[in-house]
C-alpha cells in the first residue's frame, strides 16, 4: 500500500520548528510494512493545502497529516480537508463534548474559539485525542484514506499508537507482508569506509536492502527485509546481520539500534560495576546521556564538570605539576582526572575527558578536535588520544562523549 506523510504549518516550512513528527510517523509505518513514498510540507496556505491533499488522494492509499488542528485562524487543515473532499464543515458533537470534558477536567475556561476545533468535514470520523484539545479525524479523499493528527508531538505520537496504527493494520488485512527492519549501530568508522566494508552485500543477500545512515556521531547500518513468510525472513535477517558484524567487527556497539549509553549501562550492570565521570570538554554531556537511561542510578555514582584547571586540581586531586608540565589536554592529566573521580566515591571505574572543541584554542601538536580520554580502575589507569577534525563545537562534544563511552565499552567487554 502506498503511503504519504504531510506536515503542515508555516513554522515547519520556514524551519523555525524541526519536523520530528514525519520522522516518527515514517519509522512507525516502516515497522508495520507500509511503503512511505513521499514526505511533503506546506505552510498555512489554504489553496496549497487543498491542492496537495487532492494530489495525495489521487495517487496513494494512506495519508497521514499533522498540524493545523488548533483553535486559531491559521489552523486551516480541517477546512482544507473539507474543500479537498468536496464537503462542508459541520460541528461534530463527539469532538465538541471531548474538548469540553477536557477543559472541565483541567478546571480551565473553554474559550469560544475552541469550538472551531470541533468543526470537522462532513462524513469524517472523529479520532479521540486523550492528551490535548485538538481532536483528529479520518476522511477519504478520492482513493486515499487520510488520518489527520495534531502537530504537538506528544499528542500526535499517542494518537498514532492508540488510534491510527490499529486502523491501518486492519486496512492492510491478514495478507500483509511481513517486514523486518534491523538497525546495527557503529562508531569509529566513517560512512564511506563503512560502505566499502559492506560492499558485496547486495550480491550476498539479493532479497534484502542495505542502508547506511550517518546519525552522527554514530553510523547506522539498516537492513530491510519483506516477504510473506516471517520465519524465513527472520532467519535471513539474522544471517545478514552476522555477515555485517563480521565485516565491521569491534566498531559495532549495538545490534538492535540501542544508543551507546544504553549498551554501556547494560555492561556495567552485567559486570556489577559502578562509574564516576569527570568531564572537561564534554561539559556534562556524558553524564546527561547516562542518566537518561532508566535504572542508571544502579551504576552511575558521580559526575564532576571540572572545566577549569583549578577545579581539576582542587576537586579531583590532579597534580598541579602535571597540569603545568603537560597541560589540561593530555593523557597524564585525564588519567589523574579519572583516578580522582573514581576515588571520590569509590566507583569501579573512573572516566574522564579533556579536549579542544574549538573553533579556537588549538595548536600544532593539539589541533582543534583533539580529545584525551582517561579510564581508571582500582589498580591501574590508562589514557587515549584521538583527533576528530570534523563538525562544529557541539558535534565535537558529542563525538568526544561517545568516544569516551566507547573506550569504557571495550574495557567492559574485555572483562
Amino acid at each position: 500500500m502506498i503511503t504519504e506523510i504531510l506536515a503542515t504549518g508555516q513554522e515547519i516550512i520556514t524551519g523555525t520548528v524541526i519536523d520530528s513528527n514525519s520522522a516518527h510517523i515514517a519509522q512507525e509505518l516502516e515497522e508495520t510494512g507500509l511503503e512511505v513514498v513521499r514526505h511533503s510540507c506546506v505552510g498555512d496556505d489554504l489553496d496549497a493545502l487543498v491542492s496537495i491533499l487532492q494530489e495525495i488522494g489521487g495517487r496513494s492509499d494512506i495519508g497521514i497529516v499533522t498540524g493545523g488542528l488548533g483553535p486559531t485562524s491559521d489552523d486551516i487543515t480541517a477546512e482544507a480537508a473539507a474543500k479537498a473532499a468536496g464537503v462542508e464543515l459541520a460541528l461534530d458533537t463527539k469532538a465538541f463534548n471531548a474538548i469540553e470534558a477536557l477543559f472541565k477536567a483541567r478546571r480551565r475556561f473553554m474559550s469560544p474559539s475552541n469550538k472551531k476545533q470541533a468543526m470537522l468535514p462532513a462524513g469524517s470520523e472523529c479520532l479521540h485525542n486523550p492528551v490535548g484539545t485538538a481532536p483528529g479525524f479520518c476522511l477519504k479523499i478520492e482513493q486515499c484514506m487520510f488520518f489527520f493528527l495534531p502537530g504537538v508531538p506528544h499528542e500526535m505520537e499517542r494518537m498514532l499508537a492508540d488510534v491510527v496504527m490499529p486502523r491501518i493494520e486492519k486496512i492492510q488485512g491478514i495478507d500483509k507482508d511481513v517486514r523486518i527492519v534491523k538497525t546495527i549501530a557503529t562508531f569509529g568508522l566513517g560512512e564511506a569506509v563503512t560502505g566499502e566494508r559492506l560492499d558485496g552485500f547486495a550480491a550476498e543477500f539479493p532479497d534484502l536492502i542495505l542502508g547506511i545512515r550517518a546519525k552522527l556521531p554514530e553510523i547506522q547500518v539498516k537492513l530491510y527485509g519483506r516477504n510473506k513468510d516471517g520465519d524465513s525472513l527472520g532467519q535471513l535477517m539474522e544471517k545478514a546481520s552476522a555477515w555485517v558484524l563480521e565485516k565491521l567487527g569491534r566498531y559495532v556497539f549495538s545490534v538492535d539500534g540501542n544508543a551507546m549509553e544504553v549498551i554501556v549501562g547494560e555492561l556495567l550492570g552485567q559486570n556489577k560495576a559502578t562509574l564516576a565521570v569527570a568531564e572537561s570538554c564534554t561539559g556534562g554531556l556524558i553524564s546527561h546521556w547516562l542518566t537518561n537511561v532508566p535504572g542508571s542510578s544502579d551504576y552511575f555514582l558521580f559526575s564532576g564538570v571540572t572545566y577549569s584547571n583549578d577545579t581539576k586540581i582542587k576537586i579531583l586531586g590532579v597534580s598541579a605539576e602535571t597540569i603545568n608540565r603537560c597541560g589540561a589536554v593530555h593523557e597524564e592529566t585525564v588519567k589523574e582526572m579519572a583516578e580522582g573521580a573514581r576515588r571520590i566515591v569509590g566507583a569501579t571505574y573512573g572516566l574522564a575527558t579533556s579536549g579542544i572543541a574549538g573553533p579556537a584554542g588549538g595548536s600544532a601538536d593539539k589541533p582543534v578536535g583533539t580529545v584525551c580520554i582517561g579510564l581508571a580502575t582500582d589498580s591501574s589507569a590508562e589514557a587515549y588520544r584521538f583527533h576528530f577534525p570534523f563538525g562544529n563545537r557541539l558535534m565535537k562534544k558529542k563525538i568526544f562523549a561517545i568516544a569516551a563511552l566507547d573506550v569504557l565499552r571495550h574495557k567492559l567487554q574485555s572483562c
